[in-house]
């Protein structure tokens, strides 16, 4: 555990993370200062001064150079000026998930991906419920990890889910079990639209692992399989768990004639037929197959990961069925925030669509798009800042190419477009800031203006 009793630690960002890690430190005996470039909400400010936790805003100021370290919430990209100027300082910059880290008494269980940790999170969540057994779900979903620290303990597992941003600024963070879903092209405009950046983030959450950990891979994704080759030459490498929907692997969840087989230690179990997981899809059986290698792993009975595979129903704004009206489906996927989510979002449908896509760009190459959207959209309506950039690559792809300038909107002229039997679906593949607050304000608004209709 680092030291912070009586040091000056600035954080950088008064959005969640940031201002859960103050809060930490605070409590810790630090003396934190809360520095954010942008306005402070009235009721950050009221917390913050309830709390006697210094802080400004719109400004990065000398003080706010004067920290013993930084510590960063995801928000704040390593080329705003405060983060340069500790580096050039040689001062020390960390992320909130990593001080956390040095004071939590749980086992944890770390959960990443470009796509479907959300979703994976609650499924663990989900099991470790039927199971009986004690957790606490934070990170990148809810709550911030270090509003949790205080009530950790041995006997109570931590599940997080974390975002590449979060793993930027790790040094000894070290997860029991850790998981990596896929890596595919997201967050480009944080990575100075390298991909290799974008992976060796997400690859971080191994960094610390030893061979009383675990690691838990997608054999199908070969930036990962190629990481778990390297990792598995090392001396004190994690124990390798992979899971694949089309090969049998050494070690972990595969599929063999439609059931879904375990193998650890050279002995195969067989769980379940593929075919009673109650999510449907390529992706929900994979993410499927990585809940249980977590559950198997964390000692959890057959009978209690074959209930949960079952019964679990999903989370919000994740391929949500809103509501059928006058003979057209609505599905909220406001959480497809890059052009990989939409993939699968589209996978999962076999009927003609209406798809409105857009928001805040990320980089994103919307022609990874074009065979299923030649396939299975005949309109597309585009909405926020990406508009053009979407107009550009996918125009000439649809029979129909409409622009909106609302939610509201955009949900009126899907409905014109859209015929009996068919399906409107929400997938942006663009984050949400340019008209939104975040993805679930996003979604519930397509959610109220298609109930609106």
């Amino acid at each position: 555990m680092r030291q912070v009793e009586g040091r000056h630690i600035v954080i950088a960002g008064a959005a969640r993370s940031g201002v859960a890690a103050a809060r930490l430190l605070k409590r810790k005996g630090a003396i934190p200062f809360v520095t954010d470039s942008g306005s402070i909400s009235g009721t950050i400010q009221n917390i913050l001064n309830n709390e006697n936790i210094g802080f400004e805003q719109n400004m990065h100021s000398d003080k706010a150079m004067t920290g013993d370290f930084l510590v960063l919430s995801p928000g704040v990209p390593d080329t705003s000026a405060i983060v340069r100027g500790y580096i050039k300082k040689n001062k020390e910059v960390f992320s909130e998930v990593e001080v956390a880290s040095w004071f939590c008494r749980s086992p944890i269980i770390a959960v990443t991906g470009s796509n479907g940790k959300t979703s994976v999170a609650s499924w663990i969540a989900h099991t470790w419920k039927i199971a009986g057994k004690e957790y606490i779900l934070a990170g990148n979903i809810g709550m911030a990890f270090s509003d949790f620290v205080d009530v950790t303990s041995p006997k109570k597992d931590l599940l997080l889910e974390i975002s590449s941003f979060q793993l930027d600024h790790i040094n000894s963070f070290q997860p029991d079990i850790s998981m990596i879903l896929n890596i595919t092209p997201d967050h480009l405009d944080r990575y100075q639209n390298d991909f290799s950046l974008y992976a060796a983030s997400k690859l971080n959450i191994t960094a610390n692992q030893s061979n009383s950990d675990r690691f838990i891979y997608n054999f199908d994704d070969p930036i990962l399989s190629e990481h778990a080759n390297q990792l598995a030459m090392k001396e004190d490498a994690p124990q390798l768990l992979a899971f694949s929907s089309s090969s049998e692997v050494a070690c972990g969840a595969f599929v063999r004639n439609g059931n879904l087989i375990i193998k650890t230690n050279d002995k195969e179990e067989q769980l379940m037929h593929i075919g009673e997981i109650g999510l449907k899809g390529q992706h929900n059986l994979q993410n499927g197959m990585a809940t249980a290698l977590a559950a198997r792993a964390s000692e959890i009975n057959n009978e209690y990961i074959r209930e949960s595979l079952k019964s679990f129903e999903g989370v919000a704004h994740r391929l949500e069925f809103v509501r059928k009206y006058e003979g057209v489906s609505y599905f909220n996927d406001s959480k497809a925030t890059n052009v990989n989510s939409v993939w699968y979002a589209l996978s999962s449908f076999n009927m003609p669509l209406v798809l409105i896509l857009g928001g805040r760009d990320k980089g994103n190459d919307y022609s990874f798009l074009e065979k299923q959207i030649r396939e299975k959209v005949h309109t597309i309506v585009a909405i926020g800042e990406a508009r053009q950039a979407i107009k550009l690559q996918l125009e000439g792809v649809v029979p129909h190419f409409i622009e909106a300038d609302s939610m509201k909107d955009a949900v009126k002229k899907a409905r014109k477009a859209a015929k009996r039997g068919e399906t409107i679906l929400l997938s942006p593949a663009c984050s949400s800031f340019d008209m939104f607050e975040n993805f679930e304000h996003r979604g519930n608004e397509f959610k109220q203006a298609v109930l609106d209709l």
